[in-house]
């Protein structure tokens, strides 16, 4: 009874998912298209119609893409759960392997190399057909696989053996396995924040010390001014793969350390790279960073909790496609964890809004702070410039913007930025 109330609840939130995505999607493409024609007042001295034009072409692109993509994940969803998938996966890998870790290791590592696969087709057409077709990209077919083969070792190397120790723990720290895996995650999150800027990063970018000795006094005098100790200045190649610019702090502590994409450092002036900059450092000033560590910590924490209770019960299993093992000594852990994180998002969709809102909160408290330790009006012209090169839509619906936008829109953010008190 449990098990086919689960499956209907699941396949409601489904639908009632694919729907509002879809609605969204369908608003996206005709509000950006209704408003192709004509630049918005506040920019038309400083983009022109060409480029409102292409930025319009790429988001219903890159929109309707997505829509290609909901789909197929949704099939696949569908395919590993209702219609028995993961079920004829977990009979196989048993077979192979004969149970125990082995199986349990097998089954997550076999899922991933399928969902994988499904992935690259995807990804490719995103890279080599609709970021090209823009004049985007720039990485060469050679470079992405080697990225891909890449990533699936580091994957490997970094993950399995997390992956067996949350196991051992399912199987036998007993009914608060979910508190320990909270804090064997929550070390190796910190762990990779550490490692990610000396070690994992380097694996994929060249990154160089910044030689422009005017910028990096420029830099430097803003550091001082705000408080903000690095361990140097880096250049990173990100124009080997894409002609998107950007720049970012990563790590902490003493291994802080600040990047500009080289895209960015050849667009931008050096009072609008320092712009850009001070606006980055408002996210470390205000503690945003650490404010999002403690709500991903947070939010880990109750839905390990969850899954500490949705792997005992069998209607999880049964409602989503699969019988789970009855044979005695074998745990289910692997199959309660691919479900949960098959259905997770599923369940959780209609939050986005609320993490959207507080994204962009944060962007506008960094904006206020960068225009109060750099000049607000070498930061907007950095914004506009990085509107322009990215093709980033000007005119995006409202409703899809608060659903999904992780910064506020573009004329939005410049009114407020001219409002702010420097």
């Amino acid at each position: 009874m449990y098990s086919h109330a689960f499956s209907i609840l699941f396949a409601g939130f489904l639908v009632a998912m694919l729907a509002v995505r879809f609605w969204l999607a369908s608003r996206q493409i005709r509000h950006v298209l209704a408003q192709c024609d004509a630049v918005p007042a506040e920019f038309s001295e400083k983009i022109s119609l060409e480029a409102h034009r292409k930025a319009a072409d790429y988001t219903v692109a890159r929109t309707k893409f997505g829509i290609v993509t909901m789909f197929v994940n949704a099939a696949v969803l569908v395919g590993f759960t209702l219609l028995g998938g993961l079920q004829w996966l977990s009979t196989q890998v048993f077979g192979a392997t004969g149970g125990g870790m082995a199986y349990q290791l097998g089954l997550i590592v076999a899922f991933a190399l399928i969902s994988g696969a499904i992935d690259v087709p995807f990804d490719y057409y995103r890279q080599f057909r609709l970021e090209a077709r823009f004049g985007f990209n720039k990485m060469s077919p050679g470079l992405f696989f080697a990225d891909m083969v890449k990533g699936v070792l580091l994957g490997a190397a970094l993950g399995l053996p997390l992956l067996w120790v949350v196991l051992k723990l399912m199987e036998s720290a007993g009914a608060l396995w979910w508190l320990y895996t909270w804090l064997v995650w929550s070390g190796f999150q910190l762990l990779v924040m550490v490692l990610y800027p000396t070690v994992i990063a380097p694996l994929f970018n060249k990154f160089t010390p910044l030689q422009d000795e005017s910028l990096k006094a420029r830099i430097e005098g803003l550091m001082g001014r705000v408080g903000f100790a690095s361990k140097g200045l880096f250049v990173m190649d990100g124009s080997k793969r894409s002609a998107h610019g950007n720049a970012y702090f990563s790590g902490f502590g003493a291994n802080k350390r600040i990047v500009f994409f080289d895209t960015l450092l050849a667009r931008l002036a050096p009072q609008e790279i320092e712009a850009v900059l001070a606006h980055e450092l408002g996210h470390f000033k205000l503690k945003h960073i650490v404010k999002r560590i403690a709500m991903m910590f947070a939010l880990s924490l109750a839905f390990l909790a969850l899954l500490g209770w949705l792997k005992n019960q069998v209607w999880f299993y049964t409602g989503l496609g699969v019988s789970p093992l009855i044979v005695p000594g074998q745990s289910n852990d692997a199959l309660a964890l691919i479900l949960f994180m098959l259905v997770l998002p599923v369940f959780t969709f209609l939050f986005s809004p609320l993490a959207s809102l507080g994204s962009r909160k944060h962007e506008f408290e960094a904006d206020a702070f960068a225009a109060r330790h750099a000049d607000k009006a070498h930061l907007v012209a950095a914004l506009v410039k990085l509107y322009e090169d990215n093709a980033s839509t000007l005119t995006p619906d409202p409703l899809h913007s608060a659903f999904y936008d992780s910064h506020p829109p573009a004329s939005i953010r410049i009114r407020h930025l001219n409002m702010a008190v420097q």
